[in-house]
C-alpha cells in the first residue's frame, strides 16, 4: 500500500508510523521546575543522536512539564527504562497537577544530581545527566509552527549501576532495557533478543 502521509488518509483502524519506526527507546525524563520541584515523564520520541560529544534528544508534543522545566532550568536526566520497572515507567506517565511528583506517587527515590540539579531515578540501573543545548519548536512544511518540541542536551554526567557492568561492558541483556514498538505494544531487550555481527572495515 501507498498514503500520502500528509493527508495521513491510510484507511487503517490505526495510525501506522510509530509502528514502523520501532522499537524506539524510551526517554525517561527527570526535571526540576524553577522552584526546585520534581517532575518525572516517559517519552517515546527520544535518542541519541551524536557520540562525541554524546547528545541526546527529546521530543514533546507540546509545553509539557517536562519540556518546560528543560527551558527553564537547562538541564535535565535521562534514566533508563527497564523491565523490572516498567509498571513504575507506566505509571510515571499519569497526568498529575503541576508540582506534583511522579517519584512520590510510584515509590521511586530521587537521587540529587552530581552536575545537574534535576534528581536521578536511584533504582535505574543507568542515568545520563544532561545540559540543554538547544531547544527547536519544529515547522511544517509550509512554514506554519508544528506542536512538537525538541530538546538536544549534552551528557554532562553519567551514572551506572554496580551489577550492570559485567566483564568491562555495559551488562544490556541483563539489565532488560524496555522500548516502545506503537500501539499499545512494547518489547524487552534481553538474552533472548541479541544476535552479533562484524561491520565491514570502514563501515559505518
Amino acid at each position: 500500500m501507498f498514503y500520502d502521509a500528509i493527508r495521513n488518509d491510510h484507511g487503517l483502524r490505526h495510525d501506522p508510523f510509530k509502528a514502523l519506526l520501532a522499537p524506539r527507546p524510551i526517554g525517561w525524563i527527570s526535571t526540576v521546575d524553577i522552584d526546585g520541584r520534581p517532575n518525572l515523564a516517559p517519552y517515546s520520541f527520544f535518542g541519541a543522536v551524536a557520540e562525541q560529544p554524546h547528545i541526546v534528544m527529546v521530543s514533546s508534543a507540546g509545553w509539557k512539564d517536562t519540556l518546560s522545566n528543560i527551558r527553564a532550568t537547562g538541564e535535565f536526566v535521562c534514566n533508563l527504562a527497564t523491565w523490572d520497572l516498567r509498571e513504575a515507567v507506566n505509571r510515571s506517565s499519569a497526568p498529575l497537577e503541576r508540582g506534583r511528583s511522579e517519584f512520590e506517587l510510584v515509590g521511586l527515590t530521587p537521587v540529587p544530581g552530581v552536575l545537574v540539579d534535576a534528581p536521578r531515578v536511584g533504582e535505574a540501573a543507568a542515568a545520563l545527566e544532561c545540559r540543554v543545548l538547544q531547544i527547536i519548536q519544529l515547522d511544517n512544511l509550509d512554514g506554519s509552527p508544528s506542536e512538537n518540541i525538541c530538546a538536544f542536551g549534552q551528557v554532562v554526567g553519567i551514572h551506572i549501576a554496580d551489577h550492570a557492568i559485567v566483564d568491562g561492558k555495559f551488562d544490556t541483556a541483563n539489565v532488560k532495557p524496555i522500548a516502545r514498538l506503537g500501539y499499545r505494544d512494547y518489547s524487552v531487550v534481553d538474552a533472548a533478543a541479541l544476535f552479533q555481527m562484524t561491520r565491514p572495515p570502514g563501515g559505518e
